[in-house]
């Protein structure tokens, strides 16, 4: 499992404040953690949440990854070093530059949910032969301790032939829930598509 650094301020909140500190070339975000009291075992969780900002470069590995990542948070003014993942992430539909994103805090110890990608190993004998590759299922939720969080799931399909798919029942990762349908389909090959490129000429008149 990866894990980078990221330095981070806190900040005001407000819809002028937020659009004051990307006028400054800063990011608001937020990030929220579970706070265990004493009485944890009688469910006593509180969800605590502290307003961010960070600059586009500081999230620039965070963000543009097609991995999952431990984050290691810097909160300035802060000693402690909190452990988060990045939840979520708004872009501008114009600039495409990052609006807003959240960061969820994790537990050491505790299995928690993630979101992690699927990414697809070798070349597949199916797309060799002529089929069609369709990579339907990109991300999956899992449960899992922190500990055994991996980068991304992956697929080996090498062997993979036209006609075959691989399925959720089909992936085996120690340690590691999958909570999706067993029968979804991850990947497979198909028929590559009959185009025609000619048309029947219309037939002659008799005399």
């Amino acid at each position: 499992m990866n894990q980078i650094q990221l330095q981070v301020q806190k900040r005001e909140t407000g819809k002028q404040v937020s659009k004051r500190y990307r006028s400054d070339d800063k990011v608001p975000g937020v990030f929220y953690f579970k706070e265990v009291s004493e009485k944890e075992a009688q469910n006593d969780v509180k969800v605590v949440s502290i307003p961010i900002i960070a600059t586009p470069i500081a999230l620039r590995d965070v963000v543009y990854t097609s991995e999952m990542q431990i984050i290691d948070l810097h909160i300035e003014g802060e000693e402690n070093v909190r452990e988060c993942i990045l939840k979520e992430v708004t872009f501008d539909p114009v600039t495409d530059s990052i609006k807003h994103f959240d960061l969820l805090g994790i537990r050491r110890g505790f299995t928690m949910s993630f979101e992690v990608p699927i990414t697809l190993k070798g070349s597949a004998i199916g797309v060799r032969d002529g089929g069609i590759l369709q990579h339907t299922l990109l991300k999956v939720n899992i449960d899992c301790l922190p500990k055994d969080l991996p980068n991304s799931i992956e697929v080996d399909i090498s062997s993979l032939k036209i006609g075959h798919a691989i399925y959720v029942k089909d992936l085996e990762i120690e340690n590691v829930k999958i909570n999706a349908q067993p029968d979804a389909v991850v990947v497979s090959i198909v028929p590559p598509r009959v185009i025609k490129t000619a048309t029947e000429e219309a037939p002659s008149k008799k005399e």
